[in-house]
């Protein structure tokens, strides 16, 4: 990437907040408004033939505006988070190349920390140990490991959900290999005056917790009406997927696929589904806080988009 001096460093927008908030429909009218493209910051999002539960904006809610990072990979594969930056950075440069905007929106945090902070530089993988992880993971379960790791690294388990066994046994591995918690590594990693953007940060939410919780079960709701369910049998009919891979661990996916098993109920997997995006939620909030120095605004206020506009047209005019 282009070495810049600081006062000229071009800006990149980064559109935080919760899932459900609002943020899609924002970062398009953002992208009319100031000329830039979006580079959605989403895990979920980067799979093929998983639209209607992770609320991939269609071609029309897209309008004319670029999305990148959408569709890019089969669900039967992997995507880290080192392989987003590098690939958010090469966006970044080619969009500011074409002089727009790069809009970065989401809500997976740990790709935005992955930007704005850098990454750790984390131990390589263990075979022996992970096998013996896999074996307890089989033996124990993963509420066990989880317990393991809370015990050994609190912030990480805090921040790892139980029902995410990929990044629990990572992080186990870590201290076992390293006798370190995972968490110290972060502490480390590369600092975010190297990215060479004007950064500004945006967080959009209710104001009201109670109100995103409502939004949230009403979008899973209409989710079910849109044929969500179908959309998750034509991926469990593949008969190459299962629940350990990160695509069907995403919230709703992973609900679905036990109810498709024949574990749950279409009611319980319902409401499992979304006290899980509710938990999901209040996840990012904690990652929100620590956000200091972003910009805030509320979900459903009538004035949002003239108020964001102001406060990023000020921010660019000040950097100028």
């Amino acid at each position: 990437m282009v070495t810049l001096q600081k006062q000229h460093y071009p800006p990149a927008i980064f559109l935080m907040g919760p899932t459900a908030s609002g943020k899609t429909a924002l970062s398009v009218q953002l992208a009319n408004a100031l000329g830039g493209e979006i580079i959605s910051v989403d895990s979920a999002l980067v799979f093929k033939g998983m639209d209607i539960g992770t609320a991939k904006p269609t071609l029309e809610e897209r309008g004319d505006i670029p999305h990148h990072l959408l569709d890019i990979l089969d669900p039967s594969e992997s995507f880290s988070t080192g392989q987003f930056r590098t690939k958010a950075l090469a966006l970044m440069d080619a969009i500011t190349r074409r002089g727009k905007i790069p809009i970065l929106t989401g809500g997976t945090m740990l790709y935005f920390n992955a930007l704005l902070k850098g990454l750790a530089v984390l131990p390589e993988a263990n075979p022996a140990i992970r096998a013996k992880l896999d074996q307890d993971l089989e033996q124990f379960g993963k509420e066990a490991l989880h317990k393991r790791l809370a015990d050994i690294d609190p912030l990480a388990a805090a921040r790892i959900h139980p029902n995410d066994p990929q990044r629990i046994q990572r992080a186990v591995e870590v201290y076992e290999i390293s006798g370190k918690p995972l968490s110290s590594f972060f502490n480390t990693a590369q600092g975010e005056n190297d990215l060479p953007f004007h950064k500004i940060k945006l967080i959009i939410a209710p104001s009201d917790r109670k109100v995103l919780h409502d939004i949230i079960a009403q979008r899973f709701r209409n989710m079910l009406e849109q044929g969500f369910l179908t959309e998750v049998e034509a991926l469990y009919r593949r008969g190459d997927l299962s629940e350990k891979l990160p695509s069907i661990r995403a919230v709703g996916y992973r609900q679905a696929w036990a109810y498709l098993k024949d574990e749950d109920d279409l009611e319980t997997m319902t409401e499992k589904a979304i006290i899980a995006t509710r938990q999901l939620a209040k996840r990012q909030f904690t990652w929100l806080r620590r956000e200091t120095d972003a910009l805030s605004f509320q979900t459903g206020d009538a004035d949002l988009l003239q108020k964001v506009l102001k406060a990023v047209r000020r921010s660019i005019s000040q950097k100028v």
